[in-house]
């Protein structure tokens, strides 16, 4: 059974932002929050309504070796607009401290940006290619 939020205020709001209750004896609320960059599974997720970040990046297959883990964003849309969030999980991995790790809401979109290093090897890699095609269309035009 699903339930939508449908209140005027509410118009700004994410239309993938759904509570469902799974109609189990343990009814527990699902919401949809979404991932998307430098995680093993990007998508849209329904996790249960008290999930934090660290347990939706887990369920996620968690970060990928070129992930910016020190400033992973969060939009969450409110009746006043998006509002960004950052949270350094490098940080909670040296301290612990959990206060650093926000609960998800509905419609939340958390993007894990990846590294420099990793922006360095995606231009290399098309200038790699760019420089392949280039010296092939000089060999062809200089044959003829």
């Amino acid at each position: 059974m699903s339930l939508l939020a449908q209140e005027s205020s509410m118009s700004t709001f994410n239309p993938g932002s759904v509570y469902q209750y799974p109609g189990s004896s343990n009814e527990q609320l699902m919401i949809n929050t979404y991932i998307w960059g430098q995680v093993r599974s990007p998508g849209l997720y329904q996790i249960p309504d008290d999930t934090d970040l660290l347990t939706l990046l887990s369920s996620a297959g968690g970060p990928t070796e070129n992930a910016k883990l020190s400033k992973i964003k969060i939009i969450r849309p409110t009746a006043q607009g998006e509002k960004i969030i950052y949270v350094n999980m490098q940080e909670y991995m040296k301290t612990g401290d959990i206060s650093l790790i926000p609960i998800m809401q509905p419609g939340d979109t958390v993007f894990v940006a990846g590294t420099a290093f990793y922006a360095i090897d995606r231009v290399a890699g098309f200038l790699g290619t760019l420089i392949t095609f280039i010296s092939f269309y000089t060999l062809i035009t200089q044959s003829k």
